[in-house]
């Protein structure tokens, strides 16, 4: 459906005012956006690799993964997103996608067509602007991602991707670091991480017993931020306030 949604819109304008100083106009530019919303349930897709790449998702509700698969069909998750982000900026000047997203819970999104978004763009520079910088952020986070795979053992990817978790989620305004519903199953954690689902249920476990955090099933909340942060090497610039 063609949607003329506030909420929509305000989504949109909260995510850029995160990363830029927007006018009036440049925000009277974003309402006019041709928008569609839609809904999708747990495991679908919404961009594949190799498929055109004409539209750009904004998440509204729910959360997503953008995943690369190797040719024996190993699936390694490159990164997690959350209501606010716009999840494939880079199709504002690539028609073919080069990966996959794909929901991990169900989730509502805003279809908007990348050609009105690289119009836009060009029209409002605060507005180019912002764009770029969430581009940057998110290959400041997937350096990141590198050396937590790389360069990190076990217990610290996954203390790692807890903190990097909360306070992304605290910055998009989703609610407490402290205390949250982890939306990743075991075995995406480990296709994030480059571990099995049973190490990381036993470093979740080492983490509970040594007192950073508890947990009930998905029910995670955050016991010790000072020893989880220290034993995850966690150093939130590369986040750069995202």
């Amino acid at each position: 459906m063609q949607a003329n949604d506030n909420d929509v819109f305000g989504a949109v304008i909260r995510k850029l005012e995160r990363l830029g100083t927007l006018d009036d106009a440049d925000r009277a530019a974003v309402r006019d956006l041709p928008v569609v919303v839609g809904q999708a349930g747990n495991n679908s897709y919404l961009v594949r690799e190799r498929g055109s790449a004409g539209d750009c998702y904004l998440i509204l509700d729910g959360y997503v993964c953008r995943h690369k698969l190797s040719s024996n069909g190993g699936r390694q998750i490159v990164s997690f997103h959350m209501a606010g982000d716009i999840v494939d900026l880079q199709h504002l000047l690539f028609s073919v996608a080069d990966h996959n997203i794909q929901s991990i819970t169900d989730i509502r999104f805003a279809r908007i067509a990348a050609r009105a978004l690289r119009d836009l763009a060009r029209r409002r520079p605060m507005v180019a602007e912002a764009l770029w910088r969430d581009t940057l952020i998110d290959a400041s986070i997937y350096r990141e991602w590198v050396l937590n795979v790389g360069r990190r053992d076990a217990k610290s990817r996954i203390a790692h991707m807890l903190c990097e978790f909360a306070v992304r989620r605290e910055a998009a305004g989703l609610g407490s670091p402290e205390r949250f519903d982890l939306p990743m199953s075991q075995e995406q954690i480990g296709d994030a991480t480059g571990l099995t689902s049973v190490h990381v249920n036993r470093m979740l476990r080492a983490l509970a017993e040594e007192g950073m955090i508890a947990r009930d099933n998905r029910d995670v909340q955050i016991v010790n931020w000072a020893n989880l942060r220290r034993t995850a090497d966690f150093d939130p610039i590369y986040l750069h306030a995202a």
